[in-house]
């Protein structure tokens, strides 16, 4: 018994590894059906996405601001940036405890281009090409919403969303929009791409798409 413990140990992250490449290139979506001993499930609304890194990766912020501006990766890594721990809780039904997010508060950048006064939804685009999100200024503002570097204290891998991605820590993970390309301020809400198939706008854990999950944050 001792023999095959050790085993484990030694074997698991390969195992863990392989499957995640499976799961990661995967277009169809349907391994993420599949139980994942990291606790995350992948997926993608795009049939497959570009990976970026420092030479290529650029975050727009523009629409009702003063100061439209163009952050590449390491103008983002050199900000100020906030550490978060909370549970993730997707809509399907999965958690993964205590899951650590850094980044740059959104509210920084948001005060960083200048809001002007009509503005008052933000809208959140991707490089998939395909998936979009959206919150409320003030939903925009708190300081437990990221725009996201690092995740489980490593980079944001492009599995997760990276090298970028939005971390909205009390509403459900398909707020959280990975491949983070573009924030735009808007005068309203905008529903985004699972919103206009029925998920709710206002996410929030246990208060919303008719779940009681245990609330995040």
């Amino acid at each position: 018994m001792l023999g095959l413990g050790a085993a484990g140990l030694v074997t698991a992250p390969y195992l863990q590894r392989g499957f995640e490449a499976v799961t990661g290139n995967d277009p169809t979506g349907l391994t993420g059906l599949l139980p994942n001993g990291g606790g995350f499930r992948y997926y993608s609304v795009a049939s497959s996405v570009p990976e970026r890194g420092p030479g290529d990766y650029r975050l727009t912020v523009d629409g009702l601001v003063e100061r439209p501006a163009a952050y590449t990766l390491d103008a983002l890594r050199g900000l100020p940036q906030s550490r978060l721990v909370r549970d993730v809780q997707c809509v399907t039904g999965w958690r993964v405890p205590a899951t650590p997010f850094e980044g740059v508060p959104l509210s920084r950048l948001l005060d960083a281009a200048g809001v002007r006064p009509e503005a008052r939804a933000v809208r959140f685009e991707c490089f998939d090409g395909a998936y979009t999100e959206s919150l409320t200024l003030a939903q925009a503002r708190r300081d437990d919403v990221l725009v996201a570097l690092r995740m489980q204290d490593r980079p944001v891998s492009h599995r997760h969303g990276g090298p970028v991605r939005l971390y909205v820590a009390p509403m459900y993970f398909y707020k959280s929009a990975k491949w983070l390309s573009r924030i735009t301020l808007t005068e309203r809400v905008e529903p985004g791409y699972w919103e206009r198939l029925g998920y709710d706008v206002d996410a929030w854990v246990g208060r919303s798409n008719g779940r009681d999950d245990a609330p995040t944050a």
